[in-house]
């Protein structure tokens, strides 16, 4: 018989020690600790939270930025490393599983970084690493551009488990993508951007863009969104006269819990620091589907055909000589 888990789900919505990568680290380890003391399955972390955002590239020209750009190579991280590691037994020591966002150097590219999502299992395996598809608007300054090789359900004892980054929550094939395997638990890891257009609602955009995906493909979606620290505003307002007033604007983070049927479960937080909690039991997720399951009997795969290439992209791929011609 089917028997779908029952768990409880926190969302961290804070912000890291901004470019400092161990003491993210160290913050990152109390969070978990303190989300596994509630009851927690699965502890959700903002979008690059070891160890920050690269703000300077929506307050400052790319000149002005590229001081802090150096910085940001210099804090991130190569998964696996020790940074990963330390996160990773902390999530095996209090036996919960892991979204976090990191800051990822390649290993090949000193200046070569990537937004990365990775997934830990509540016994500390490194089960994903996804590399953000496209880096949104300003970010193209900073990050290069993932690929489809970890665009992976993981199967955990909370659930189908599936992450995406920020603005790939509105790309409707990559999150069909997830759906199609299975899905049932989603992460979505968002940062607080309040130099966003004057009518841009950034709180609500999140909101609605999570909704979306529960309501369409009957999941339960688990955001968590960063917040800019007065050490954050500080840093840039020195490089910046303006930055203070640019990055001060209130409803830029929003951090909660949703159901399949595309609601907000219990009480979401809105800027403020915090974790949110929701039980969440994923037989909720079976009903809705006999009206709408698009991954099965509500389409035509007869009319429509996704194909997508899970080949990891590699900037050289060589060639070498059969060990028989090896002299």
């Amino acid at each position: 018989m089917l028997k779908l888990p029952k768990f409880k789900a926190a969302a961290v919505q804070a912000a890291p020690i901004f470019l400092d990568t161990g003491a993210t680290v160290d913050l990152v380890c109390r969070l978990i600790q303190e989300a596994a003391d509630k009851g927690a399955g699965l502890v959700a972390f903002p979008e690059v939270f070891v160890a920050g955002y690269p703000y300077w590239n929506w307050v400052m020209n790319p000149i002005q930025g590229s001081p802090w750009f150096e910085k940001l190579c210099k804090s991130a991280i190569e998964i696996p490393g020790p940074e990963i590691n330390k996160i990773a037994q902390a999530a095996a020591r209090h036996h919960i599983n892991v979204v976090i966002g990191v800051n990822e150097r390649s290993p090949n590219g000193v200046a070569t970084l990537y937004n990365t999502l990775v997934t830990l299992s509540d016994e500390g395996q490194i089960l994903g690493r996804h590399r953000k598809l496209v880096p949104t608007w300003a970010e193209k300054l900073t990050w290069a551009n993932g690929d489809a090789s970890s665009l992976t359900v993981h199967d955990t004892r909370i659930g189908p488990l599936g992450v995406l980054a920020c603005g790939e929550n509105t790309n409707t094939l990559a999150r069909f993508s997830l759906l199609a395997q299975g899905e049932l638990v989603h992460v979505a890891s968002y940062i607080s951007l309040p130099v966003a257009p004057p009518d841009y609602d950034m709180a609500e955009a999140i909101r609605l863009r999570a909704a979306a995906h529960c309501f369409e493909g009957k999941v339960f979606t688990i955001v968590s969104c960063s917040t800019i620290s007065p050490e954050i505003v500080q840093a840039m307002s020195a490089s910046h006269p303006e930055a203070e007033s640019l990055l001060a604007r209130s409803n830029s983070a929003f951090s909660g819990i949703i159901g399949p049927d595309g609601r907000v479960i219990g009480n979401p937080l809105i800027d403020r620091e915090g974790i949110v909690y929701a039980d969440i039991d994923l037989n909720r997720c079976i009903q809705p589907r006999q009206m709408h399951d698009i991954t099965g009997h509500y389409n035509r795969f007869d009319i429509f055909d996704l194909s997508v290439d899970r080949r990891p992209l590699s900037a050289i791929r060589f060639t070498d000589p059969a060990q028989e011609d090896q002299p």
